[in-house]
């Protein structure tokens, strides 16, 4: 499926090439566009770039950097204070009540793709103006 501009536009972070794949094609399914980022500088650059055309982020903690997906969701909310952000993670769950950003989620690995769909999605509707407000 090929990625569309008029879909909601979702940074997805990770750097195992398999695990990206399978879940970049349920967003995609599921009605968003993905933009790629395999390391977290990588993501540095494209926050910067797209920040304000974002509907979500979705970053793997364990990056093999220095930075990790903290580090990155930090970033987008300085950049975003109300982006939705899914966390992945098959090794650092625990640290997110503490490392975590407030109005997120984390998604254990491994998982299947649909969780991260329902997850995204999920904070993206809570986040969404409610018909009638304004």
């Amino acid at each position: 499926m090929t990625a569309q501009p008029d879909l909601p536009l979702i940074l997805f972070v990770d750097d195992e090439e398999l695990i990206f794949e399978m879940a970049k094609e349920a967003l995609e399914e599921g009605g968003f566009s993905v933009r790629p980022a395999h390391t977290p500088e990588s993501a540095m650059v494209e926050l910067e770039e797209v920040a304000n055309q974002l509907s979500g982020l979705i970053t793997d903690i364990n990056l093999g950097s220095t930075l990790t997906g903290w580090s990155i969701a930090k970033r987008a909310r300085e950049l975003r204070p109300d982006l939705p952000i899914v966390y992945t993670s098959g090794y650092a769950a625990a640290d997110w009540a503490f490392e975590g950003v407030p109005h997120s989620i984390m998604v254990q690995k491994p998982y299947a793709p649909a969780q991260i769909v329902i997850a995204i999605s999920t904070l993206i509707n809570q986040v969404a103006p409610q018909p009638g407000s304004t």
